[in-house]
C-alpha cells in the first residue's frame, strides 16, 4: 500500500518504455551509417568505433565507481556516445586522440554534470570540440581511397573547386548522397543517416520537426546566399547532427515550440559558420551553442498550467 501512495519526482506519467528501449532504438538507427562507413573506409571504421565505445563504457564505469553510483554502463547511453563520437572524427585519426576524446565525452560531457539526464551539452560533441581545440590538424586531416585532401565543404569554402575535393568523379550530388567522399567517419552517407533518422521518427523517438527545420533552414539560407544548397545539405555533418544530436532528449527543449526555436537556431548557426565563419563545417558548434540556450528556451516556452491565469 505504501508503494501506491509514494510520490517521486516528475514526470508522473509513466510508460512501459525504458531508458534501454530508447537507447537501443538509437543504436539500431545508427547501424546503416556504421555499415556505410565500413563499406567506404574498410575495417578501420569498425576498429575506430570499437575503441571509442569501449573507452566510453570504461570511462563511465570508472566514474560510477568513484561516485559510488549503480553501475549502468549497459543501458546503451555510453555506447551511443561512443558511436556518435567515432562518427564525428576522421577515420584515420590516431587512436590516442580517439581514446582521449571519448574519455572527455563521458567524463566532462556527461558524468561531471551528474550522469545521464543531467548533462547540458551533447557529450559526443564535447569530446569532438575538445579534440578540435587541442589537436586541430589531426581532426581536419581527411583521406579517401588512400588520398589526402580537402572535403567538399572545405574546397567550396576556399574556392578551390570540386575537382580537388575528396569525392568520386561523376555526379557530385549522387556521390555526396550515397557517401562516396571523404569526411568524418559516420557523416558521409546522407542516405544511410536518412534511413536511420526515418526509423527513429517511425518509432517516435525523435520529433520530426527538428531535422526538417534544421535541414530546411540550411537549404534556404545557402540558396539565398548564392551557395550550392544541395551540396550543403548532403555533405558535412548536417544529417548526422539533425537526426541524431539535435534531437537528443536531454539536451534539447521539452516542448514543440521550444524545439522549433532550437532547430531554427541550429540551422541559422550552421549556415552562418559555413558561409561567414572560419570553419567550413559548423554543425557541432551550432548544436553545442544552442544546447547552452536550452534552459532559457524551456523557461520562456513553458506551457500554461491547467487553470493558470496570466498576470496582467
Amino acid at each position: 500500500m505504501a508503494k501506491i501512495f509514494r510520490m517521486g519526482p516528475s514526470p508522473h506519467i509513466r510508460t512501459k518504455e525504458t531508458t534501454e528501449d530508447v537507447m537501443y532504438d538509437v543504436i539500431i538507427a545508427l547501424i546503416p551509417a556504421l555499415l556505410a562507413s565500413w563499406y567506404f573506409f574498410g575495417i578501420r571504421a569498425i576498429s575506430v568505433v570499437a575503441v571509442s565505445v569501449f573507452t566510453c563504457m570504461l570511462s563511465e564505469y570508472i566514474c560510477q565507481k568513484i561516485m559510488k553510483r549503480d553501475i549502468e554502463i549497459f543501458d546503451g547511453s555510453a555506447a551511443i556516445t561512443g558511436i556518435l563520437y567515432a562518427f564525428v572524427i576522421p577515420p584515420y585519426m590516431s587512436y590516442w586522440y580517439i581514446v582521449t576524446g571519448a574519455a572527455v565525452s563521458i567524463v566532462l560531457g556527461k558524468m561531471l554534470f551528474g550522469g545521464l539526464g543531467h548533462n547540458i551539452f551533447n557529450p559526443a560533441l564535447v569530446g569532438r570540440a575538445f579534440i578540435q581545440a587541442s589537436w586541430p590538424v589531426a581532426i581536419t586531416t581527411f583521406m579517401y581511397d588512400s588520398v589526402a585532401g580537402p572535403t567538399i565543404l572545405d574546397a567550396m569554402k576556399r574556392g578551390l573547386g570540386t575537382n580537388v575535393a575528396l569525392i568520386d568523379k561523376g555526379n557530385l550530388y549522387a556521390n555526396a548522397f550515397f557517401g562516396r567522399m571523404g569526411g568524418c567517419l559516420g557523416e558521409t552517407s546522407a542516405l544511410a543517416l536518412l534511413i536511420g533518422g526515418l526509423y527513429l521518427i517511425y518509432k517516435k523517438q525523435v520529433d520530426w520537426r527538428v531535422p526538417l527545420i534544421i535541414i530546411g533552414t540550411v537549404f534556404v539560407i545557402t540558396l539565398a546566399s548564392g551557395a550550392d544548397p544541395i551540396m550543403h545539405i548532403f555533405s558535412g555533418g548536417l544529417f548526422l547532427g539533425a537526426f541524431f544530436m539535435a534531437t537528443d532528449m536531454v539536451t534539447s527543449p521539452h516542448n514543440i515550440k521550444g524545439r522549433v526555436i532550437f532547430a531554427l537556431g541550429v540551422g541559422i548557426l550552421i549556415s552562418l559558420i559555413r558561409l561567414k565563419g572560419g570553419y567550413p563545417e559548423g554543425t557541432a558548434f551550432a548544436i553545442l551553442i544552442m544546447n547552452g540556450f536550452v534552459p532559457l528556451i524551456n523557461r520562456y516556452t513553458k506551457p500554461k498550467r491547467f487553470g493558470e491565469v496570466k498576470v496582467k
